[in-house]
């Protein structure tokens, strides 16, 4: 609810200081005099994009303050706290623009943006009127409005939920599709390396322990044959010769005694075994650097490979047998992917098809909420005085979506028989108001929460009509707080509280000031309202008459 609306330096107004009550509040006064001002004022505090200079001549910047009272679990509340802004019962906005253009709002003393306040406004405030776009004229609205009337809420959040699920499901088939196409691709080079792979076998630290081997063979390959001639000369001159010569001194020293002979012997005895250890030992070694030549072919063939097959993946050699593994795991994969893909599918079609059916129910209780929503306007129009009119809430089917698959829109025909089509297309000024009216006290509901706001909506009718359009205003803010910008005195006479927004010359300038009317004050401007600039006895009779009524 609004309570307070202070503006300072906008346009023609200097200082106003408004303080609105609950119920039905009417402003009237002379065309010109700035009415539409207070509304721009208004949209400007709440982020509404409008008028592009609103600082009032010879002013350093134009400011507006408005104070809403927010009851417990107003949707403004969330909006603050997503927004990290300090709530309460009051909420407090403040937006000031200066001379060269430049605005800065406030919420509740707390620096906040455009967009923070335009959240907050389609909480807080309804504008409707004959050139209300973001109102009930608006058709991407009116699906809106429908499912509120028919309470379709849980419904709808069925069908959102099964939206989602079928979005996720077609989302994952997409992706599996993908994988598959990518994986096929490569299919052949696939099964290639894996044949490739599993034919050499690599083995992790193979390749180290191929390239130590191949190494040793050829290191044996260069001294084998130095070995082997020396095991040769050690096997065949070395012993004959020693055995010889050991003979011969063995004949003469058991000729003679005390050759000098023994210790001689000795050596001779212990070279002769040292010589056979010699023998021994290189033909050991000899025997390890023993290998067939094609061992070290064969070696060198399979360290090429596995060297090779590890550059042409562009892995280490070690790696391999990991690579294999990987390419063997995407194998599997793609056989398994059309098994998966099938699974996937189906789950996408009960998916979908659980889809079809919320939103079917849903398109079933939103036709049965428009045919009652059209019996409640008609119902509306008659005291109107348009009871030739029709107004039909027309359901098309549309593309599937989170809100089902239906597509919402109120038309209107004027006269039986005349084709329907859209609010704002087909209804004149004074009809448009009146359907906007009817449409806005049907759906209307016990959401008493926001501050509506009509301007004008009474152009273009007068008498019992009228009459008929103010009643509505007054049972609409009946719990709750209208607004009317009226030039009938049938609708201002209603209201439970009357300004009057008059324009004066001050010292050379024009400005515009919104006063409170009471008592007399308010007979007068009925009177005014009623008879023109000459109020009369008259039309003073007529206002009190108004009044009294």
């Amino acid at each position: 609810m609004l309570r307070a609306l202070d503006i300072r330096d906008i346009l023609i107004i200097d200082h106003l200081e408004l303080n609105f009550q609950p119920g039905l509040n009417v402003l009237t006064g002379e065309t010109g005099a700035g009415k539409s001002i207070l509304l721009d004022s208004l949209g400007f505090v709440l982020g509404w994009r409008g008028r592009a200079e609103l600082v009032r001549q010879g002013a350093k910047q134009g400011e507006v303050l408005a104070e809403f009272e927010l009851g417990e679990g107003h949707p403004a509340h969330a909006i603050l706290e997503e927004a990290g802004l300090p709530g309460g019962d009051s909420l407090i906005l403040r937006r000031v623009n200066t001379a060269d253009g430049r605005k800065t709002a406030w919420v509740n003393d707390r620096r906040c943006s455009g967009e923070v306040l335009r959240a907050l406004s389609e909480t807080l405030v309804e504008l409707h009127g004959q050139h209300d776009d973001r109102g009930l004229l608006n058709p991407r609205g009116h699906m809106a409005l429908l499912d509120q009337y028919a309470g379709t809420q849980k419904l709808l959040a069925g069908v959102r939920a099964a939206w989602a699920g079928a979005a996720k499901a077609r989302k994952t088939v997409a992706a599996t599709r993908a994988a598959l196409e990518a994986v096929r691709a490569e299919e052949e080079f696939l099964r290639h390396a894996v044949a490739e792979l599993d034919k050499l076998d690599p083995h992790p630290g193979e390749d180290e322990a191929l390239d130590t081997r191949r190494r040793q063979m050829q290191a044996a390959e260069r001294i084998r044959g130095d070995i082997a001639r020396a095991h040769a000369l050690l096997s065949e001159g070395a012993e004959g010769a020693m055995g010889e010569a050991q003979r011969w001194l063995e004949g003469v020293a058991g000729q003679e005694d005390d050759t000098g002979l023994d210790e001689p012997l000795a050596a001779l005895s212990r070279a002769m075994i040292e010589l056979g250890d010699a023998q021994d030992g290189v033909e050991r070694v000899l025997g390890s650097l023993d290998f067939n030549p094609g061992e070290l072919e064969d070696c060198e063939e399979r360290l090429f490979a596995i060297r090779a097959l590890a550059r042409k993946h562009g892995v280490q050699a070690d790696e391999l047998g990991e690579y294999a593994e990987t390419l063997r795991a995407k194998l599997a994969a793609l056989d398994a992917g059309d098994q998966n893909l099938a699974d996937q599918e189906a789950a996408l079609k009960a998916a979908e098809d659980a889809y079809a059916q919320a939103a079917k129910q849903l398109g079933a209780v939103r036709r049965q909420g428009a045919a009652s929503l059209d019996k409640a306007v008609m119902a509306e129009l008659a005291p109107l005085k348009m009871e030739r009119a029709v107004f039909e809430t027309r359901i098309t089917t549309a593309e599937p979506g989170p809100d089902g698959t239906d597509a919402v829109a109120f038309t209107v025909a004027t006269n039986p028989g005349a084709p329907a089509g859209p609010l704002n297309k087909i209804a004149s000024g004074g009809e448009l108001s009146r359907f906007l009216l009817a449409l806005k006290v049907c759906l209307r509901g016990e959401d008493a929460s926001k501050t509506l706001i009509f301007d004008e909506i009474d152009r273009g009718v007068g008498g019992a009509t009228a009459d008929a359009v103010g009643r509505r205003l007054r049972n609409l803010a009946s719990g709750g707080q209208v607004l009317v910008v009226t030039h009938s005195p049938q609708v201002a006479a209603l209201g439970g509280h009357h300004w009057q927004v008059r324009k004066q010359v001050i010292d050379g300038m024009t400005l515009s000031q919104v006063v409170p009317l009471d008592g007399t004050e308010r007979v007068d401007e009925l009177a005014r309202m009623v008879s023109g600039d000459t109020i009369t006895n008259e039309a003073r009779a007529a206002a009190r008459a108004l009044l009294a009524g």
